[in-house]
Order: structure tokens, then sequence, then C-alpha cells
């Protein structure tokens, strides 16, 4: 039977044990999780659309028909009807020009996916006459009576509840609830008294889940999630606790780990859930998070009861489960992979049996195999990542697998055929087996039939074609050592923020997951990209080149001025090109500030970041700089506070924008005094896929005092990416300002094998200079090569 199946048949049963103990109105600690998506950072206090909703809807339903994965709750966030300091209403003409067909269409299309709608809003919009608070209750209520509402997250955002209002707000959640009596009310940051009593869950720290906007690492680590990853538990493993979920918007690797710890780890009564931007996400990515949320459901009665796990388990570890079957989350906080024993007794929640089986969900699926009871297994967790591990006495929760080699199920949705990709090292052999597969009618192997081979319990050995990898993936390089100021530090400086950029997070994340081959992924994207708020805050660089001046990219300054010592507007061509010229554009006079009508400026050009020159221009709307030579990088400070358009002119024809990027945040190097230098020398005889240089800066630095650079066989090779992240023009947010373990980021190929790598750690604070910086290499996602298993199945199974 497959997973699917069996998950429909073990919630069934678990909801009649429930329903025999409690009513179905209650919410308990007890109670089953909801997996919930909610729209804050696909929208902000601007609120949504009707056809931006129905983008994202229709992502869950393919979501839904493609991997089966099944959504609970999509609750609007800010601005639907309530914005920031202000209550709205559903008939306001703000409201309609938003959805001219009411909730409507947007409740079908959730109902017909089985997805029930939430809203957040203020407690409070009372007013202070009895029309007006009979007018805000009957708002409330009707969303109840006529779309069976889900959920409603009443945020401080909005303003407080009066206390004089308290009993006006029982009295309407009250009246909510006949309705929707299992509607759950989310507290955020709201100082309730008589009120509470309506409250169904607390918001845990207050903390969001945005990276390195509201969390963000305390550490020098591989990727930008471990200060996520290092949360702890919720009070008294308390499951009526709310964590703001996982936002998929800005750093996206290693978001699974988070999402296994918030689902698996935590469980709480919504879970698992997640914010922003799923659709951001690379198409490969789409199966694991499916997994997720359907290994989640299938085991959904299994996580309402856990035990935190003792101190050699490591940090925060918890086991979930019955007295027959645990489920186990275990994360790593470290460089270095750490052992742990299992031990299969008491210690994690199981009572006596004969046997018990053991496999991994998480980082990849493996079967482990059978254990006496009260044997140990022993487990590798991997550096800054979670692990999910279960462990089980009830033959009937057992899903399908391989054995003999790691695995990951891509699809396992009732009526098509299943999905497996088989993950093994390059150079490697593997002995599998396939596990708990009746009914099969043919297998596939990358194409090719072994039915013959794999069906009813045979095995077979597998090549992963290859090279044999010699040393691991994941392992230190080297420590860098002090060093006198190298001559050309300005050089090195320059190469590293030039190859970063100041784009909206958002940007970044969908330069980093590439196209899409998806319908419904593309729309989504698409919904969000080109909204009129998103566009209009000139957060992304392309709008220099788009042949439109109604937009454009400039510094933000919605949060306060962000840009490094005074910023520097800086454009890289892509190659080196003869120019002719360059217009540099803005709207109006006040666009143009700080630069004055008439008055002469300079910029300058270079080719190779070395040698720079000089080029005189008059400020004006429309700026003409006369470059007549070979140059691929400029640099103007000071520069217009919002350019419009940038045009590149050569052999007397405009050239074409394609590879054209620019940044406008960090400092000119004529404010950047190195304090100190330290460097690293090496050679890489072997480069995994998927590989990159980490180089840790550990200790305090300052704000925007510390960068890394590469020179590889001369040539110098900027960082692109960052944790913390670099500045960016904010969607919503700006990103936060640390002083202390940067880490820099050097994707690595093929081409860099056997060539002299030199890594340069530049340190600007003289007051911050004691810093212990090394050098990883490590590959995300894991250097597998795989095979995929199509198993096709008789439609009686």
């Amino acid at each position: 039977m497959n997973d699917a199946k069996t998950a429909l048949k073990y919630r069934d049963k678990v909801l009649k044990i429930l329903k025999e103990h409690a009513s179905e109105s209650d919410i308990t600690e007890r109670s089953l999780s909801k997996a919930e998506y909610f729209s804050w950072i696909n929208n902000t206090n601007e609120g949504i659309t009707e056809s931006q909703t129905l983008a994202n809807l229709n992502f869950f339903e393919w979501l839904r028909q493609e991997y089966g994965m099944q959504l609970d709750i999509y609750a609007f966030d800010a601005g639907l009807i309530d914005g920031k300091n202000i209550y709205g209403s559903i008939n306001s003409q703000r409201f309609k020009n938003k959805f001219p067909k009411g909730l409507d269409s947007t409740y079908l299309k959730a109902k017909q996916n089985g997805v029930r709608l939430g809203l957040w809003g203020g407690p409070d919009g009372f007013g202070d006459t009895l029309e007006s608070a009979e007018e805000r209750k009957e708002m409330l209520v009707s969303l109840c009576r006529n779309y069976d509402w889900a959920l409603f997250k009443f945020d401080a955002v909005c303003g407080p509840l009066r206390e004089e209002k308290e009993d006006l707000f029982v009295d309407m959640i009250g009246e909510c609830r006949k309705y929707s009596p299992d509607l759950i009310l989310l507290n955020h940051r709201l100082g309730l008294k008589k009120a509470e009593q309506c409250a169904t869950t607390f918001l845990w720290e207050g903390k969001e889940s945005y990276i390195d906007v509201n969390s963000f690492n305390t550490c020098a680590a591989p990727h930008n999630r471990v200060g996520a990853l290092g949360r702890g538990l919720v009070p008294d493993l308390k499951r009526l606790t709310e964590d703001h979920g996982v936002c998929l918007s800005s750093c996206l690797d290693y978001w699974e780990d988070e999402l296994v710890l918030q689902a698996f780890n935590r469980s709480l009564l919504l879970s698992p859930q997640i914010y922003g931007n799923p659709w951001l996400l690379s198409d490969r990515e789409f199966p694991k998070l499916a997994r997720i949320f359907n290994l989640h459901r299938k085991f959904s009665g299994l996580l309402v009861d856990g035990i935190e796990l003792p101190s050699a388990y490591g940090k925060y570890a918890v086991s979930r489960g019955d007295d027959k079957t645990r489920l186990i989350t275990l994360r790593n906080l470290t460089w270095e992979p750490q052992k742990v024993k299992i031990v299969l007794n008491h210690e994690i929640g199981l009572e006596e049996c004969k046997h018990v089986k053991c496999r991994l969900y998480h980082p990849v699926e493996r079967i482990l195999g059978i254990y006496n009871y009260g044997e140990s297994v022993e487990v590798t967790v991997l550096p800054f990542r979670s692990m999910l591990f279960y462990a089980s006495a009830d033959e009937s929760l057992d899903g399908i697998g391989v054995e003999g080699t790691d695995f990951e199920i891509i699809k396992d949705v009732a009526g098509k055929p299943i999905e497996i990709n088989l993950l093994g090292f390059a150079g490697t052999q593997s002995h599998i087996k396939l596990n708990n597969l009746p009914g099969v009618e043919k297998i596939e192997m990358d194409g090719q039939d072994v039915t013959k081979k794999l069906s009813n319990s045979k095995t077979m050995n597998i090549n992963f074609e290859g090279g044999k990898y010699s040393k691991s993936y994941h392992r230190k390089i080297a420590d860098l050592s002090p060093v006198s100021i190298p001559y050309d530090v300005n050089t090195l400086y320059e190469a590293t923020v030039f190859v970063a950029d100041n784009n909206a997070m958002e940007v970044r994340s969908l330069y980093r997951s590439g196209t899409t081959k998806i319908k419904q992924v593309e729309e989504a994207r698409n919904a969000f990209f080109n909204q009129s708020a998103f566009i209009n805050r000139g957060v992304w660089d392309k709008y220099l080149f788009d042949g439109d001046m109604g937009t454009g990219f400039w510094p933000s300054k919605r949060k306060g001025d962000i840009r490094i010592k005074g910023g520097c507007f800086r454009l890289d061509l892509g190659e080196s090109l003869l120019v002719d010229s360059i217009l540099i554009k803005v709207n109006n006079e006040y666009e143009l500030q700080p630069l004055l009508v008439d008055e002469g400026n300079v910029a300058y050009i270079s080719s190779d970041l070395k040698d720079w020159k000089p080029v005189s221009f008059w400020a004006g709307t429309t700026m003409s700089l006369k470059v007549g030579e070979r140059m691929r990088y400029l640099k103007m400070k000071p520069f217009p506070d919002a350019i419009a358009e940038v045009e590149v002119y050569a052999a007397g024809k405009k050239v074409e924008p394609d590879n054209f990027r620019a940044n406008n945040l960090f400092a000119d190097t004529s404010v950047m005094r190195c304090a100190g230098a330290w460097k690293a020398m090496f050679r890489l005889d072997e480069v995994t896929p998927n590989s990159y240089l980490c180089v840790a800066v550990n200790g305090k630095h300052g704000v925007e005092g510390a960068y890394v650079t590469l020179k590889v066989d001369g040539q110098y090779v900027g960082a692109s990416s960052r944790a913390t992240s670099y500045p960016a023009n904010p969607w919503e947010n700006t990103t936060v300002q640390s002083n202390s373990n940067y880490t820099y980021f050097f994707e690595l190929d093929e081409n860099l094998k056997n060539k002299d790598i030199e890594v340069f750690l530049l340190a600007y604070d003289e007051k911050n200079l004691s810093l212990f910086p090394e050098v990883w290499i490590t590959a995300y996602p894991m250097p597998y090569e795989k095979k995929t298993l199509v198993i096709h199945r008789s439609l009686t199974e």
C-alpha cells in the first residue's frame, strides 16, 4: 500500500480516537496540526489582490495534483482588510479595487482543493459607537458564516485592543465560532486581558523567520539559515504556540532543514507552516517540499506527544510518537559531522518490543535496518543540518523505500507511478532491493526496464558513474594567517563589491533558483514580481535597463539611509567593450540630488578593476559620459538619488543590456581604509559538483568591516554571496547589520582544479582585528549521482 493511502487511513483512525475524548470544536494540545501558508512577504502592508491570490492558489493546487501535498489553511496577511495603524472594511472601495468579485472566487478555488482561508488583522476596529461596533462584528462573523473561515491572526501592528472593548471582542469570537467551531485565533504581540481566553496560540519569542532580516546567524557558518536552525524549544513543548513558520523568500539554501525542525521538532498546531514565496524554490526542490508536508500528514497523530532527549543527542533533540513508533529530530550546529547513538528503548519513548525498524527521512532517506529492542543505532548528523530519524515496531506504518542505498521519494500519489531517485557518490556501487511494494507491474531505471531484476523482492547491483572521490566533499582547507596589507588591496575590495548586488532578497532567490519549466510556478513568480508595489520600490537593478523612465533602481530610504559610508553607484557591463558613451537619466532635478544641474562631476571607468580613469560630465536629467575607449566597469560618487535609466552606446548603436549589472550601497574605496589583512594559499585537486568555498571570519569585525576576495592564478574572484547577507534595497525591511562572524561564499567548478588559489581577508575596523579566519569546502545539494526509478503499480493498489 502506498504512503498516501496509509496516511489517510492512519489519520482517520487518529481522528476517531480524538473525537471520543473531545468535541470536534475543541482545540487542545493534542489536536492534529494544520498545514498553513500565509502571504506575508508575498505582499506587504499594501495588501494582496485577487489575481495574485488565485495565482498562489493555483501553485498549491499544482503541488496537490502533482505530489499529493495538501494545504489546510491559506491565510491572507496584512492589508487585505486591515492595515498598519488602520482598520478597514470589505465594503470599502479599497477592498473592492483589490477584490472586484469579493471573496467568492478565492473561496471556491480554495475549497476545491480542501483549503480554508484565514485573515490577518487587528483586534479592535469597533469604533466608538454601537453602530460601528456592530458593523465590525458582522464583517468578521460573516467570514465564518459565509466562507468557513479557519483562522484569525490578530497583530498589534494595527494597534491594541482597548480594554473597554474586550467584552465586544469576546462576544464576536464566540459568534464566529458558532459557524467555524475550530476557528484558530493567533495572538501576535497583543496585551490581551479578558480576551486572552479566546486566543488559541501566542507568538513564541515574538520572532519571524525572514532570513537575514528577522533571523540571522550569530556564528560563521556555511549557509544563512543557521540562526533559524539554532532556535530552541517552545516552553514545555507546548503545541498551542506559534513560531511564525518558515519563510521561503530569502537565502533559500538549506530551507528543508529548518522546515523539518518546524514540522517535526516543534510540531505546533500550525505545522508545517510556511510563508513568503515558496514558488522561488527551484524545480528540483518542490518534491522535497511536498515530501515534508506529506510525511507530517502521515504521522500527524504521532506528533502530538513529544519528549526532550538527553544532552547526548545534541542540542534541542526531541522524540515524538507513541510507545511503538518514534520520530526523532536532531541537529548539528558545528562545522564537523557529529555521531549520535540512538538507544532503542524507553529513553526515546519506545516500550519493550521485539524488533524495531529504523530509517532516515532527512536529509536523505535511508533504510537503516531492523534492530533488537535496547540496541543502539549510530547516525551521523551533518554539519549545520538537521536530521529526521524514524524507529517503529508498528509494521502498518512502513512506507515505500529502497534498501542498500540512499534515496529520495519524488512522487507517491495514488493512481500515478512512484518516482524515486537513487543516490550514491560517483564511483561507488550499491546492492539494492525494493521495500514494501506489492502490486508492481513494471519498474524502470533511467528509462530501462528492470522489472525482472527488482520485482518480487529481488536484488540488483547498480553503479554510480564517475571517478571515486578521494576526500570528503565537506572539509577544512586552511587557516588564514596575518600578512601585510596587499599592494592591490583596492582591487581586491572592488572585485567583491562589483560581483555582489544590492537587489531585493527575493530577486537574489530568483537568480539562485533559475528559470522554471512549471506554468503555475512561473505565474506565481510573475504575480509577485509584476505587482506595482514591487516595481515601484525600485529594488531591482534590471529596471535601470528596461527602457522605461517610470521605473528605476535607487538606494532605499524607507528605513533610513542604508548606504555604506555614503554608497557608490557601480555599473558592470559584463565584458570589456569599446564604448562611445554612457547616458544616465533621471526624471527631474529633485531625483538628481545631490547633484545639481550644469555642475561638473567625475565618474571613473576601468577594464580590469586595477587602473581607473576619470570621465567628466555635466549633471542634468540626462548625463552623457563621453568614453571613447575600452571599459567594463564604472563608478560614480556622489550619484543621483533616483537613476531611472542607463544606456550604453558602442559603434554608434545602443548596446543590449542583457549582461549589465549595477549596485548602489557599497562604499567607495576612497573612504575604505584597510586596517589588517590575512591570507591563505592552496590548490584543490578535487572539486565535487555543487561545491563552494566558505571563508569564515570568526570574531568581531564591525558592521561591513570585513571583505574577502580570491585570486585564482592571478585573476580576481569576488564573493557573490555572504552570511549575513550583503545589504539589499528592501522589498519589506532592511537586511540585518551584523558586526561579527561573516562567512563569504565562492562557487567552485572543475575549472578551478589544480590552480593556485589565494584567499585574502581585508579588515576595515582598526578596533576589531582579533579575527580567526579559516577556509572550508562544502557542497549543497550533496554531490550525489542519481538514478531514477519509476514504479508502475496496478490500479487496485
